[in-house]
């Protein structure tokens, strides 16, 4: 059984590193330009060749964006920008534009991967991007499982699909409503998320909603119970969306399907409710399997709802342990008091559980609460943790 890439986002080198040390095998960022997510923390030039060396001395590889949808004004120093790119190590572009595809054919080596943006729904459509020089393609997420492994049957070049994270209500993502609505371009990375706003919705000059607003927006994509059927069918790469996610998000959910994926390529007995358990520790909107089992009902959506329910589980980072004294140097991310229950969280074992007993600062002194984010503080935990381990609350009682 093959194992397929798992494809994680970076929207800082924070997130990047995290997104490695939590099982990713690449991520994908973006650049200051020719990117979407624009709001995003993306990378210049010199922090791309920072990413890429860590990368590459770990193993691991980085993609950049580069999906814009460009007007004539938005090409001016695209030749100079992808054969930086290059210079600086980066494994592969993701691109939506034939005019970027076809500049980096003519000035450059790189390797090329064809973005969702493109909206790619069969497998001649996937053969024309071969035959122009693609090593990949990013599947439009309207696919269900059943037309993914037909189109990977006659597919020339390898196929990635997205498991995990936002989706559009537009197709593929090319939508409009944000440039109409708020003068911000959507597939130049302005999207303003209009399909999640609320809305009064009238048949003439008949209000509809008369007791809640009306809004259109589609749940979160999340795949766990399809991984299995994904990697039988052969995907080459599983895509994880969020560049814009926290890092706490990245972690829980990068590490969840690594797990899963490892365990099920190694034929291991599969619990899955562990891992759904697991995945929604990172959820704040409401989630659902997309067109992975056909076509969409009202069960995927979220007409006439709000789902958003930021966490504040996510508490600290581990930045240091003394394992003869069993304290642990800790930077603060959440408010927490002495007494509470929670779990440390670790790319290397199984959520584990304890309860804070007393914090202290780096002078020792006792303090009743933890409640300046990015402090530094000590606190007793009764079993070895590393650098980069995250503590969080939990909800549920031991």
């Amino acid at each position: 059984m093959k194992k397929p890439e798992l494809l994680a986002p970076a929207g800082s080198l924070e997130k990047l590193k995290i997104a490695f040390i939590y099982g990713a095998d690449a991520v994908f960022i973006g650049g200051k330009k020719f990117s979407l997510r624009a709001r995003a923390s993306n990378f210049d030039i010199p922090e791309i060749k920072k990413a890429c060396e860590f990368a590459h001395e770990i193993g691991k590889k980085v993609y950049v964006t580069t999906n814009i949808i460009p007007h004539n004004d938005n090409l001016n120093g695209l030749v100079q920008y992808l054969s930086d790119l290059e210079r600086v190590g980066v494994d592969a572009i993701i691109c939506a534009s034939p005019i970027i595809v076809d500049t980096a054919k003519r000035h450059t080596n790189l390797e090329i991967h064809i973005s969702t943006q493109v909206s790619l729904t069969n497998y001649e459509s996937v053969n024309f991007w071969c035959e122009e020089g693609a090593k990949r393609v990013v599947l439009a997420r309207e696919l269900n499982k059943y037309e993914i492994a037909e189109l990977k049957k006659h597919s020339k070049c390898d196929i990635e699909v997205f498991i995990h994270g936002g989706m559009c209500v537009s197709y593929s993502g090319r939508c409009t409503l944000s440039n109409n609505m708020t003068d911000r371009d959507a597939n130049r990375g302005g999207c303003a998320h209009s399909c999640r706003w609320n809305y009064d919705l009238f048949d003439g000059e008949l209000k509809l909603n008369n007791d809640i607003a009306f809004s259109m927006g589609s749940k979160d994509l999340q795949t766990v119970k399809q991984i299995s059927d994904l990697i039988d069918i052969g995907v080459d790469s599983l895509k994880i969306e969020g560049r814009m996610k926290s890092i706490h998000y990245i972690a829980t959910v990068v590490n969840t399907y690594r797990r899963l994926i490892d365990d099920i390529c190694n034929k291991y007995e599969i619990n899955l409710p562990k891992y759904l358990l697991e995945i929604k520790k990172a959820e704040n909107r409401l989630t659902s399997h997309g067109f992975m089992e056909g076509m969409t009902t009202i069960d995927e959506q979220l007409y006439n709802m709000r789902s958003e329910n930021p966490s504040q589980e996510f508490i600290a980072f581990v930045q240091d342990y003394d394992e003869e004294n069993f304290i642990a140097t800790i930077e603060q991310r959440n408010h927490f008091l002495p007494g509470e229950e929670v779990e440390v969280f670790s790319p290397n074992f199984e959520p584990m559980k304890f309860r804070i007993d007393e914090i202290k600062d780096l002078e020792d002194n006792i303090l009743d609460v933890a409640k300046h984010p990015k402090q530094q503080l000590k606190i007793f935990i009764p079993f070895k943790v590393s650098k980069y381990d995250m503590i969080r609350k939990i909800k549920h009682k031991y």
